[in-house]
């Protein structure tokens, strides 16, 4: 496959990397920090040195990028693979490429956008461009939707991509509509659309299944190349560490506040532990509802948030804070600004009135 779309490889990897000639050309205009990663709600919640984010995102796309290729490649029966939907495999990295990396350069150039309007508009458009080509996928174990009644069945599979094809378009073009929605509204319809493009597929070719299961068709399992047996088994050992990992980073740790004699103390999971002395404290106050800005390092997760923050009211300065805090703690040195936020209400107060009795404030 790959010798014989050679000119594609060239001029898809090209494209991947087209970003970082843009960012060589504007680099002196480009700021030394530039975000790289967007959260759900359009903020900048990320960021990375300008050579990062100039070669390291496009290169990184480019990897997964030949990796992707590679193991298309393996597949024997890509051989026999219907050239207009195999061409799917050398075209959505560059796209990505070019959209992700032309969202960074415009934020580093200071030019406002609104990354809730382009996201749900970009997938929808990657959803549609699929949704045409899924029809014309032919049986194989790297491309469309590779679920085991679909893969082991002919008629199966061409029933379910011919309807996932349209579930596919009409998903995209849900998407493309969802951008004239109020956010929160949007978020929900972005989040059902993507379920349903899944979901409705899935279950269209059990439903087959067991109508063929009734006329007694047998599903014979497809067997496995040489190739696909090492790749399931990295898959099998790679997926539930990097699963397992995530759901620890995620939803474990926890902050530890303490007024020792001399210091106040703050002992935290993921992030670096602190101690300030109490003589270096100028001001102690008690917040409520407190616009905690966007992080420009640090650790965030649906439990912790740490880290270097920057917001209109402090600038830059430091955050200690459980995701779920309502009232906070802030503290100044000099034009240093430090912000705790503790999950239980009562334990954060009871913080600042002993920070309040050792700093004498």
């Amino acid at each position: 496959m790959l010798k014989k779309n050679k000119f594609k490889v060239i001029i898809s990897s090209i494209i991947i990397l087209l970003p970082i000639l843009f960012g060589i050309i504007m680099w002196n205009d480009l700021p030394d920090t530039m975000t790289t990663h967007w959260g759900a709600d359009g903020n900048a919640d990320r960021f990375g040195g300008k050579v990062f984010a100039v070669l390291g995102t496009p290169i990184i796309l480019l990897i997964f990028h030949f990796v992707g290729l590679l193991f298309t490649s393996l597949d024997k029966k890509q051989k026999e693979q219907n050239q207009k939907a195999l061409g799917m495999v050398f075209w959505i990295i560059p796209i990505i490429s070019l959209f992700t990396n032309g969202l960074m350069y415009r934020a580093a150039l200071g030019k406002e956008f609104d990354l809730a309007f382009f996201l749900p508009a970009l997938l929808g458009v990657m959803f549609i461009f699929i949704g045409n080509y899924l029809p014309k996928v032919k049986q194989n174990r790297t491309l469309g939707i590779k679920i085991y009644w679909a893969l082991n069945n002919e008629e199966n599979w061409n029933k379910t991509h011919r309807l996932g094809g349209k579930v596919w378009v009409v998903g995209g073009l849900i998407l493309i509509l969802s951008i004239f929605l109020p956010l929160k509204v949007m978020v929900w319809v972005v989040v059902c659309a993507m379920a349903a493009l899944i979901i409705i597929p899935v279950v269209y070719s059990y439903s087959i299944y067991k109508q063929h299961q009734k006329e007694g068709i047998v599903y014979a399992e497809a067997p496995k190349s040489g190739a696909e047996k090492i790749a399931l088994r990295i898959t099998a050992v790679i997926v539930p560490i990097i699963v397992l990992g995530v759901a620890i980073l995620m939803f474990t740790g926890n902050i530890e506040v303490k007024c020792e004699d001399t210091a106040l103390t703050i002992n935290a999971t993921y992030w670096t532990d602190l101690e300030i002395d109490y003589s270096e404290i100028e001001t102690v106050e008690y917040r409520k509802d407190l616009d905690v800005g966007v992080r420009t390092s640090g650790f965030g997760s649906p439990k912790l948030s740490m880290g270097i923050f920057e917001n209109d009211e402090f600038g830059s300065y430091t955050l200690y804070s459980y995701t779920d805090a309502k009232e906070y703690i802030v503290l100044t040195s000099g034009e240093k600004t430090l912000v705790i936020g503790m999950s239980d209400s009562e334990e954060t107060l009871t913080i600042y009135d002993a920070m309040l009795e050792k700093v004498g404030k």
